[in-house]
């Protein structure tokens, strides 16, 4: 009797391993916080809860610190706002470099006002003189980022890139002219290389027609006016806050404050094609362009990113979760302003990340639009 006995025993004993050999269920997740759920409005149109957690996961986990604020607008409406602590809906936030988005658009609206050409070479005193091969730069090629003019972004040691030399040193009073002496390093049209002083140029040439004097004060208040009436005050971003050089050129390519719903507010005025309430601030051919590739790099338009699978280098967005109609304006150390017409959607995350950890908080940020459907 003895060996039998044994025998049930350890037949018995084997049953939860045998069990623990089938299917696994996956864990369940851990109760979301109340601070989570809050952010999110009753009836986002998707799982309020699911989209609570994709929030709440640029906030609490490690590759996406650190986020400051996100606010989420589906067809115009906010269904999701959180702020870290310290910051909340009245902090104006640095644009960096969204602000070439609002300095493109500027540009449409001088072009539709009959006071720049899109094809005709940039009207840059400096660049006219007889045998300048700058003469032949097209605003259309400074808008693409494709102008030719030698400039080095975002290199090592930093004090040498370009950019930081514009801003912060030895071109930092005359941020235009430090732009506009660059020598061609490419033929006009033929290579896109993201330049922030690009930017500054447009903003010099929105400076040059609007100011009814050359001097800095006549040329900041005179771009100051024109953002404000034309484009900051009907689309309802009063919090806007541009700064301008001691030579008054405004820093179209980084240097534009505002709260994290005026963000909003200018994504939504680009998902209508440059439309607010009825009203067309813009053509809607000027935001059609804006979105279409570069001849020179798929996954950038004029002053905007696209997500599209990259010409050169790695993708700044999400080409392969889609959507593919979805553009961004995007700012150093992690500032979106994520835009998709056919999902209705407007994502704004603004913080600070650096550069070499942004490939998680842009998968994350991928995984919120992909919450979304697209609209019928």
């Amino acid at each position: 009797m003895t060996r039998p006995f044994h025998a049930l025993i350890a037949a018995v004993a084997l049953v939860p391993a045998l069990f623990g050999c089938g299917p696994s269920t996956a864990p369940e997740p851990p109760p979301i916080s109340a601070e989570a759920l809050k952010a999110v409005s009753a009836n986002p149109g998707v799982p309020r809860e699911e989209l609570a957690r994709k929030v709440d996961a640029l906030f609490g986990e490690q590759d996406a610190a650190e986020s400051r604020a996100v606010v989420v607008m589906r067809a115009g409406r906010v269904i999701a706002e959180r702020y870290a602590p310290g910051y909340h809906e009245n902090t104006r936030f640095v644009s960096w470099s969204m602000a070439k988005s609002i300095t493109g658009v500027m540009v449409g609206m001088l072009i539709s006002d009959g006071r720049l050409r899109l094809d005709e070479p940039a009207p840059i005193p400096a660049w006219q003189r007889p045998g300048d091969p700058r003469g032949e730069i097209t605003l259309r090629q400074l808008l693409q980022m494709r102008s030719g003019l030698r400039h080095a972004e975002a290199i090592s040691p930093p004090w040498q890139s370009d950019e930081v030399r514009m801003l912060f040193l030895d071109g930092r009073d005359a941020m235009a002219r430090y732009a506009e002496d660059q020598p061609l390093q490419y033929e006009p049209g033929r290579k896109w290389v993201y330049s922030t002083a690009t930017s500054v140029i447009l903003a010099d040439l929105a400076a040059r027609v609007l100011a009814p004097a050359p001097d800095p004060e006549s040329r900041r208040r005179a771009v100051a006016e024109y953002l404000r009436t034309r484009l900051f005050e009907p689309v309802g971003m009063h919090s806007m806050l541009p700064e301008f050089d001691a030579s008054g050129t405004l820093i179209g390519g980084s240097l534009i404050h505002g709260t994290a719903r005026d963000w909003a507010r200018f994504g939504e005025f680009l998902r209508n094609r440059g439309a607010v309430a009825g009203a067309q601030l813009v053509p809607r051919q000027w935001i059609d362009f804006m979105v279409t590739p570069s001849p020179r790099e798929a996954q950038y338009g004029a002053q905007i990113w696209l997500n599209r699978t990259p010409t050169t280098g790695k993708p700044a967005l999400f080409p392969d979760k889609g959507p593919r109609d979805l553009f961004a304006c995007l700012g150093h150390l992690g500032q979106y302003v994520l835009v998709s017409p056919s999902r209705q959607l407007v994502v704004v995350r603004l913080g600070k990340t650096q550069e070499d950890h942004l490939d998680p908080l842009t998968a994350r940020l991928g995984d919120l639009v992909a919450l979304f459907p697209k609209s019928t």
